[in-house]
């Protein structure tokens, strides 16, 4: 199942139509005259809006009328009232996919997706850094971003962190619970994992085509068992859900306030506003100050990190020297 923030036209008119008429029933006759649809169209687009989750009260002789809403994160739902000026104006929304990246990467060449956003309830073969895999059970947040942006290519190794920081934004400014970020691009509650970013980046003659923002929110997931899935993974720290799963909760606005979020900070990179950038993370960061053994492609480096440089590179220091690295699995020893 796939809908879009650019079909669907009927069935968003007949929702819309009974959103603006919440404390009234309303015919199947009354949407039909109204929307000039018919009644057998208007009971089946019902019927699809009932199996999106939304809950609509029917009686016989009056009609319907819209009771709840729902928690998908369906398209038109992200856009209504959506704050930025260019991210999230193009939504996909599948209901299962393999990765909502994969999908991502193949439509990211067109122009016309600079901004689009990928969405999916589930994934069966979600991604994670480094190519890992990336448990994505429902009720969680899985989604993709296409960039097409215009700053410099050497800000790459930089942007995942600065799009983990959009991220933690949105996350207290939508909760109110507290997070720190994990170099390179992890978020993190009572130092468990609750999110994670990746990036995949096209490069034509040294300039950047696009960019592909994964992101996954362990949003109201079965946190028990998915440690127990996780739990002898390399370098696994523990997960946590963001919410309770007997709490009431809606992902729509923490996804709404991270696209404002990320575009006031590509905003800052295209201005070449970097030292701000850092500076917030840094006052974010569990990793700054603390002994680390970090595991890259050229075996491990222990030592004490410094600081983030501009780039987004970790700056390690142990034997009296100094070590800038870009990518690897990181502990807090």
């Amino acid at each position: 199942m796939i809908y879009t923030s650019f079909d669907n036209i009927d069935l968003v008119k007949v929702l819309s139509f009974l959103k603006s008429h919440k404390k009234e029933y309303l015919s199947d006759q009354d949407i039909s005259d109204i929307l000039k649809i018919s009644r057998v169209a208007v009971r089946e687009h019902i019927k699809k809006i009932r199996s999106l989750g939304y809950q609509i009260e029917s009686k016989q002789k009056l009609g319907y009328r819209l009771v709840n809403t729902t928690n998908l994160i369906l398209p038109w739902e992200l856009t209504d009232g959506l704050k930025t000026k260019m991210i999230g104006k193009k939504v996909y929304y599948f209901d299962t996919i393999d990765s909502t990246q994969n999908f991502a990467i193949k439509i990211a060449s067109s122009s016309k997706e600079n901004g689009t956003v990928v969405i999916s309830n589930k994934q069966t073969r979600g991604r994670g850094r480094l190519g890992r895999g990336w448990i994505s059970p429902q009720g969680g947040i899985w989604l993709s971003i296409i960039l097409q942006p215009n700053f410099d290519i050497s800000i790459t190794t930089l942007f995942p962190i600065a799009a983990s920081l959009a991220l933690t934004r949105a996350i207290e400014k939508t909760v109110g619970k507290k997070t720190k970020l994990k170099w390179p691009n992890d978020i993190t509650i009572k130092g468990k994992k609750v999110a994670g970013i990746l990036v995949d980046v096209s490069v034509e003659s040294n300039k950047i085509e696009n960019l592909v923002l994964g992101v996954g929110i362990n949003f109201q997931i079965n946190q028990i068992r998915l440690e127990r899935i996780l739990k002898n993974t390399e370098n696994f720290y523990g997960v946590i859900s963001l919410m309770e799963k007997s709490k009431c909760s809606n992902p729509i606005l923490l996804v709404k306030n991270f696209l404002y979020e990320l575009e006031k900070i590509i905003e800052l990179l295209e201005k070449g506003k970097r030292k701000i950038i850092i500076k917030n993370w840094t006052k974010k960061s569990s990793t700054i100050g603390k002994n680390v053994v970090l595991s890259t492609s050229d075996g491990k480096i222990k030592g004490r990190a410094i600081k983030l440089d501009s780039d987004g590179a970790l700056v390690i220091y142990n034997k009296k020297k100094y070590q800038r690295v870009y990518a690897g699995d990181l502990i807090h020893s």
